[in-house]
């Protein structure tokens, strides 16, 4: 079983009321399996928008999760 820890910014740390979770998975697991497992742990997920990124980089959920990986749930970010 490997532990991830998975950073939350902006509204997704306050819809789960912390900036961070840590999520238990298998070995190769995919990206989907740990969203699932993140929405488990914080039904407030399920309602919010975000994409997910894999040591700095953003990923499709089909991705597989490499050991000991930075993941980070990023929202919506607008600039001007």
């Amino acid at each position: 079983m490997l532990t991830y820890k998975v950073l939350m910014f902006a509204g997704l740390a306050d819809a789960c009321g912390s900036n961070s979770l840590e999520v238990h998975l298998g070995p190769a697991s995919s990206v989907a399996a740990l969203v699932i497992a993140a929405k488990e742990l914080c039904p407030a997920l399920a309602k919010q928008t975000f994409r997910v990124a894999v040591n700095s980089c953003y990923v499709e959920e089909s991705a597989q999760l490499p050991d000991h990986a930075e993941v980070a749930f990023i929202p919506p970010v607008s600039g001007g």
